[in-house]
């Protein structure tokens, strides 16, 4: 199974072994940052409540008038700093690779990001109506969405997968073995952790802690920028709640296009929960 998603950070002059984790939207951005808080600072998780994860991992292509753009924050952050970005490859600044950055990505099958970006795009308001479920899955495979086709976003880096600098993870193995695929990023990153540690971090980053944590959930985001009350930003994080939301006839269709898009592709996702 394979599938990627990650965030990852603008490089600033003087940036060294910087970690960034680049992801296609709502494929694990905000449950990776954490992770990746909690791990840099040695699983202390009082430091991890310092602020709203949105300041701790700034988000590089972030711009939003009246706050901090991602630049910004990055300028004001010290380092070694994390940095999230849904960016695709072939935009990927320069500077990642001439200062020697490593990049997580995180991949999640395309029909569970379908889902949580219809969900999205109603309650974040940076983002345009979109409209009916049908409507937003037929934007979605013609990549008419924020960020353009998530077929050229999931293959682009998964084609640098060889990269020693680059951990590629798929959002459905995090689920399934979260222990394990930590383990990945602690021996990608070069960290030790007890695992006693290991054990404080997981449970801090729990869907189910994470969706009540304040400096998670992103409930303290303006409500002109996020209305929560349309669908809360953490939904359900859960594989396979497509199937709650496609109809037969959406499920054959997304499949024939899925297939035409992903041939010649050795990229494998685990759609079924």
């Amino acid at each position: 199974m394979t599938s990627r998603t990650k965030t990852t950070g603008s490089l600033l002059p003087g940036d060294r072994n910087k970690n960034k984790h680049f992801l296609h939207p709502k494929s694990g951005t905000t449950w990776l940052s954490e992770i990746l808080d909690a791990i840099y600072h040695d699983g202390n998780l009082e430091k991890c409540q310092r602020d709203a994860i949105y300041n701790r991992v700034p988000f590089l292509e972030m711009k939003i008038p009246g706050i901090l753009s991602g630049v910004e924050q990055l300028e004001k952050t010290p380092s070694p700093r994390l940095v999230k970005t849904h960016l695709p490859v072939h935009l990927l600044p320069a500077s990642f690779q001439e200062k020697d950055c490593k990049v997580i990505y995180m991949a999640r099958n395309a029909k569970d990001v379908v889902v949580s970006y219809y969900y999205f795009y109603q309650m974040a308001k940076i983002h345009p109506d979109p409209g009916t479920l049908s409507e937003f899955l037929q934007a979605f495979m013609d990549g008419k969405v924020a960020y353009g086709s998530w077929y050229k976003h999931v293959k682009g880096w998964w084609e640098k997968r060889h990269e020693k600098r680059l951990l590629y993870l798929f959002y459905e193995d995090m689920k399934k073995d979260p222990w394990g695929e930590v383990q990945k990023i602690l021996q990608f990153l070069d960290k030790e952790v007890a695992d006693e540690m290991v054990a404080r971090i997981l449970h801090h980053t729990s869907f189910k802690e994470m969706k009540k944590n304040p400096t998670s959930n992103y409930e303290t985001m303006p409500t002109t920028l996020m209305d929560h009350s349309l669908s809360p930003f953490m939904r359900k994080g859960m594989c396979g709640d497509w199937a709650n939301h496609f109809t037969v006839a959406q499920n054959e269709c997304f499949d024939r296009h899925y297939q035409q898009h992903m041939a010649g592709s050795d990229l494998c996702f685990q759609m079924e929960a």
